[in-house]
């Protein structure tokens, strides 16, 4: 990082200017005026303007900075000229937007003065990118194609050195779904209340549906009030998007398992010594013969009938 200083041909006025302002790309890098100054978003602690030249010390210089720089000196006396900005409004599209089927276009229209025109996105700057554009008078921000981040609030502000004023659209761009997950246990003790609960990223809200062995189950949840053998399984959630007309699905296994279960009371174990000992289930009549590999990061077994 690096600074730089914009050096300006003026002289001290014998009355301060009534405004010095500092555009990049369109978009306002300071504002200074009779009231205080208005740094823009990012520049706040950056800069540094001599008000008496309209000169600027720009600092923690990247990449990003790189471009033109404009400056707008407006002397005493000429208040007059200015008219105050009014009737500022800004459009989007009425179509319903689908991520990366879509373009969009929000424009900022204002009457009177226009001397800048800063947009935002939720409180952000909004900046050029491989699918942003701005038009040269800052007038148009232009999306193509629209993906789920681009949906938001965008905010205009019109200003000129004696007024400004604000307008703001929010953009809807469906999407999804996306990380269809199931939250909850894949194992439980036969006899327990077991909840599956499905989750997915998505705008507008999915719609869930659940399968298991050849029933299927609207909602997010799906409950197995009491474990057992046969229900025991695979259980696949599908997330679908009316809008988009797009759906995902995951599956979670349930199985049961013993309270208590494992090695029996007359059993043994060294690290990494093969034993020999019953496994039992509480729903099973009887028990499985089991080898465990004790030591080992997971367990390894074999299971044959058990008498």
């Amino acid at each position: 990082s690096g600074s730089v200083t914009f050096s300006t041909a003026l002289r001290p006025p014998e009355r301060p200017f009534l405004s010095v302002s500092w555009t990049f790309k369109g978009t306002n890098v300071i504002t200074s005026t009779a009231n205080g100054d208005l740094p823009g978003d990012g520049y706040g602690n950056r800069i540094s303007l001599d008000r008496t030249t309209g000169s600027l010390q720009l600092r923690g210089l990247t990449a990003a900075d790189s471009g033109e720089y404009v400056v707008t000196v407006i002397p005493q006396g000429e208040s007059q000229k200015q008219v105050p900005v009014s009737g500022v409004t800004v459009r989007g599209p009425e179509t319903t937007l689908i991520e990366d089927q879509h373009s969009a276009s929000v424009t900022c229209e204002a009457s009177g003065s226009v001397r800048v025109r800063a947009w935002t996105k939720d409180g952000r700057p909004v900046r050029a990118g491989p699918t942003v554009t701005l038009s040269p008078d800052n007038v148009t921000v232009s999306i193509q194609p629209v993906r789920s981040h681009d949906g938001g609030v965008y905010r205009c502000r019109v200003s000129n050195p004696i007024s400004s004023a604000t307008a703001a659209f929010n953009l809807t761009v469906n999407f999804g779904p996306y990380n269809v997950s199931i939250v909850g246990p894949s194992a439980a003790p036969p006899g327990r209340t077991v909840t599956l609960r499905c989750m997915a990223h998505s705008l507008p809200p999915a719609d869930f549906g659940w399968e298991f062995n050849g029933t299927s189950v609207n909602g997010s949840s799906y409950v197995v009030q009491h474990l057992d053998e046969q229900s025991e399984g695979n259980y696949t959630c599908t997330a679908r998007n009316a809008v988009t007309r797009r759906e995902k699905s995951t599956n979670l296994y349930l199985r049961g398992v013993g309270r208590g279960g494992g090695l029996n009371s007359g059993a043994t174990a060294e690290k990494g010594l093969l034993i020999n000992a019953p496994y039992c289930y509480r729903y099973f009549s009887g028990c499985l013969h089991t080898t465990l590999v004790i030591g080992r990061p997971s367990a390894e077994m074999e299971a044959a009938p058990f008498e």
